[in-house]
Protein backbone atom coordinates (compact mmCIF):
# COMPACT_ATOMS: atom_id res chain seq x y z
CA UNK A 1 0.00 0.00 0.00
CA UNK A 2 1.22 3.48 -0.89
CA UNK A 3 1.28 5.53 1.93
CA UNK A 4 2.17 9.38 1.95
CA UNK A 5 3.51 11.10 5.27
CA UNK A 6 3.70 14.69 6.64
CA UNK A 7 4.62 16.96 10.04
CA UNK A 8 6.36 18.80 11.64
CA UNK A 9 8.91 19.33 14.39
CA UNK A 10 6.30 18.65 17.49
CA UNK A 11 6.30 15.13 15.54
CA UNK A 12 9.44 14.41 13.89
CA UNK A 13 10.75 11.22 16.28
CA UNK A 14 7.01 10.04 15.74
CA UNK A 15 7.32 10.79 11.83
CA UNK A 16 10.51 9.03 11.53
CA UNK A 17 9.40 6.15 13.67
CA UNK A 18 6.04 5.32 11.40
CA UNK A 19 7.99 5.87 8.39
CA UNK A 20 10.22 3.39 9.94
CA UNK A 21 7.34 0.74 11.13
CA UNK A 22 5.55 1.51 7.76
CA UNK A 23 7.93 -0.01 5.69
CA UNK A 24 8.87 -2.68 8.33
CA UNK A 25 5.16 -3.94 7.31
CA UNK A 26 5.80 -3.87 3.24
CA UNK A 27 4.23 -0.31 2.76
CA UNK A 28 5.52 1.84 0.32
CA UNK A 29 5.87 5.19 2.08
CA UNK A 30 6.67 9.10 0.80
CA UNK A 31 8.02 10.99 3.66
CA UNK A 32 7.35 14.47 2.61
CA UNK A 33 9.05 15.80 5.37
CA UNK A 34 10.65 17.41 7.64
CA UNK A 35 13.99 15.26 6.90
CA UNK A 36 15.38 16.45 9.60
CA UNK A 37 14.45 18.80 13.01
CA UNK A 38 13.59 22.16 13.12
CA UNK A 39 12.00 23.27 15.92
CA UNK A 40 10.54 26.09 13.60
CA UNK A 41 9.36 24.78 10.66
CA UNK A 42 4.98 24.85 9.70
CA UNK A 43 3.17 21.89 9.19
CA UNK A 44 1.34 23.17 6.47
CA UNK A 45 4.78 22.91 4.13
CA UNK A 46 5.03 18.84 4.64
CA UNK A 47 1.36 18.30 5.42
CA UNK A 48 -0.31 20.12 2.15
CA UNK A 49 2.42 18.18 0.16
CA UNK A 50 1.21 14.71 1.91
CA UNK A 51 -2.26 15.59 1.46
CA UNK A 52 -1.78 16.55 -2.12
CA UNK A 53 0.28 13.53 -3.13
CA UNK A 54 -2.90 11.23 -1.83
CA UNK A 55 -5.23 13.18 -3.80
CA UNK A 56 -2.95 12.52 -6.78
CA UNK A 57 -2.62 9.12 -6.44
CA UNK A 58 -5.74 6.77 -5.87
CA UNK A 59 -5.67 3.86 -3.40
CA UNK A 60 -3.13 5.59 -1.65
CA UNK A 61 -3.38 7.00 2.25
CA UNK A 62 -1.71 9.68 4.31
CA UNK A 63 -0.66 10.26 7.53
CA UNK A 64 0.19 13.67 8.67
CA UNK A 65 1.47 14.63 12.31
CA UNK A 66 2.00 17.34 14.38
CA UNK A 67 1.64 18.35 18.63
CA UNK A 68 -2.11 17.87 18.62
CA UNK A 69 -2.83 16.97 15.26
CA UNK A 70 -5.70 19.48 14.86
CA UNK A 71 -3.81 22.10 12.14
CA UNK A 72 -2.59 19.14 10.43
CA UNK A 73 -6.24 18.06 10.06
CA UNK A 74 -7.20 21.18 9.05
CA UNK A 75 -4.68 21.67 6.49
CA UNK A 76 -5.05 18.30 4.54
CA UNK A 77 -9.06 19.03 4.78
CA UNK A 78 -8.20 22.46 2.84
CA UNK A 79 -6.97 19.63 -0.22
CA UNK A 80 -10.12 19.36 -2.38
CA UNK A 81 -10.92 15.69 -2.22
CA UNK A 82 -9.46 14.70 1.14
CA UNK A 83 -11.26 13.65 4.04
CA UNK A 84 -8.98 13.71 7.07
CA UNK A 85 -9.87 12.29 10.31
CA UNK A 86 -8.19 13.70 13.90
CA UNK A 87 -7.38 10.07 15.43
CA UNK A 88 -6.77 9.46 19.19
CA UNK A 89 -7.51 5.57 19.26
CA UNK A 90 -8.27 2.69 17.44
CA UNK A 91 -12.22 2.79 17.46
CA UNK A 92 -11.77 6.83 15.72
CA UNK A 93 -9.49 5.23 13.44
CA UNK A 94 -11.29 2.18 12.45
CA UNK A 95 -14.83 4.77 12.32
CA UNK A 96 -12.91 7.30 9.75
CA UNK A 97 -12.52 4.33 7.38
CA UNK A 98 -15.39 2.53 7.55
CA UNK A 99 -17.84 5.20 7.73
CA UNK A 100 -16.26 8.48 6.23
CA UNK A 101 -13.51 6.74 4.01
CA UNK A 102 -10.92 8.61 5.65
CA UNK A 103 -8.32 8.98 3.36
CA UNK A 104 -5.85 10.67 6.04
CA UNK A 105 -5.16 10.16 9.43
CA UNK A 106 -4.26 12.87 11.50
CA UNK A 107 -2.03 11.95 14.96
CA UNK A 108 -0.96 14.44 17.29
CA UNK A 109 2.11 13.10 19.10
CA UNK A 110 1.92 14.82 21.86
CA UNK A 111 -1.35 12.83 22.60
CA UNK A 112 -0.33 9.64 22.07
CA UNK A 113 2.29 7.02 22.52
CA UNK A 114 4.48 5.73 19.86
CA UNK A 115 2.61 2.10 20.16
CA UNK A 116 -0.83 4.21 20.10
CA UNK A 117 0.30 5.97 17.07
CA UNK A 118 1.59 2.65 15.06
CA UNK A 119 -1.49 0.78 16.46
CA UNK A 120 -4.25 3.49 15.10
CA UNK A 121 -2.22 3.82 11.78
CA UNK A 122 -2.22 0.35 10.81
CA UNK A 123 -6.18 -0.13 12.19
CA UNK A 124 -6.44 2.69 9.95
CA UNK A 125 -4.88 1.65 6.75
CA UNK A 126 -6.88 -1.67 7.64
CA UNK A 127 -9.93 -0.99 7.96
CA UNK A 128 -12.32 -0.46 4.58
CA UNK A 129 -14.72 1.56 3.57
CA UNK A 130 -18.38 -0.14 4.59
CA UNK A 131 -19.91 0.91 1.69
CA UNK A 132 -23.39 1.79 3.27
CA UNK A 133 -25.64 3.32 1.68
CA UNK A 134 -26.17 6.17 4.46
CA UNK A 135 -22.20 6.48 4.81
CA UNK A 136 -22.34 7.08 1.02
CA UNK A 137 -24.53 9.46 0.56
CA UNK A 138 -23.28 11.72 3.34
CA UNK A 139 -20.08 11.80 1.89
CA UNK A 140 -21.38 12.36 -1.56
CA UNK A 141 -22.96 15.67 0.22
CA UNK A 142 -19.59 16.75 1.95
CA UNK A 143 -18.01 15.89 -1.91
CA UNK A 144 -20.33 18.00 -3.51
CA UNK A 145 -19.90 20.89 -1.16
CA UNK A 146 -16.06 20.45 -2.02
CA UNK A 147 -16.42 20.55 -5.42
CA UNK A 148 -18.55 23.05 -6.00
CA UNK A 149 -20.37 24.75 -2.86
CA UNK A 150 -23.69 22.87 -3.15
CA UNK A 151 -25.30 22.35 -0.10
CA UNK A 152 -27.46 19.19 0.49
CA UNK A 153 -31.56 19.64 0.38
CA UNK A 154 -32.92 20.44 3.78
CA UNK A 155 -34.87 17.08 4.58
CA UNK A 156 -38.68 17.39 5.21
Amino acid sequence: MRVHVGGDHAAYDLLVDLVSFLEGEGHEVTNHGPHGYDPVDDYPVFVLRAAEAVAADPGSFGIVLGGSGNGEQMAANKVTGIRAALCYDDELARLAREHNDAQVISVGARMTTVEQARSMVRVFLGTPFSGDPRHARRIAMVQAYDEGGTLPPLSA
